[in-house]
């Protein structure tokens, strides 16, 4: 059974850069495409990137293309996300969650997601 652990979360000041990390075990992250969402609170979850199994494609909601980048390295059974540039709004609880489906359509779908990480918080403030 796979399972998922997110961490790099944590208080960053507006501008500043995180690094998540979502980890799995249980199962080689190889065959699996990768979703990361993030829900505030009294807000519904939101879908923030997707990265394919292979790596080839990825996705980010408008809200954060061009500071967030998705990757994986298969070999550590690892997928980041590498946030840059944060503000005040992409404070959140942020979840990975995977899909034994390698390539998704629509990767910002929650429903599309099978396992998911605890989450771990980031928070943006001064």
């Amino acid at each position: 059974q796979l399972q998922v652990v997110e961490s790099g979360g944590g208080l960053v000041q507006p501008g500043g850069s995180l690094r998540l990390s979502c980890a799995a075990s249980g199962a080689t992250l190889d065959y699996y495409a990768i979703g990361w969402f993030r829900q505030a609170p009294g807000k519904e979850r939101e879908g923030v990137s997707y990265i394919s199994s292979d790596g080839v494609t990825t996705d980010y909601a408008g809200s954060v293309k061009g500071r967030f980048t998705i990757s994986r390295d298969n070999a550590k059974n690892t997928v980041y996300l590498q946030m840059n540039s944060l503000k005040p709004e992409d404070t959140a609880a942020y979840y990975c969650a995977a899909t034994r489906v390698g390539w998704l359509l629509n990767g910002l779908k929650y429903v599309n997601y099978d396992y998911w990480g605890q989450g771990t918080q980031v928070t943006v403030s001064s």
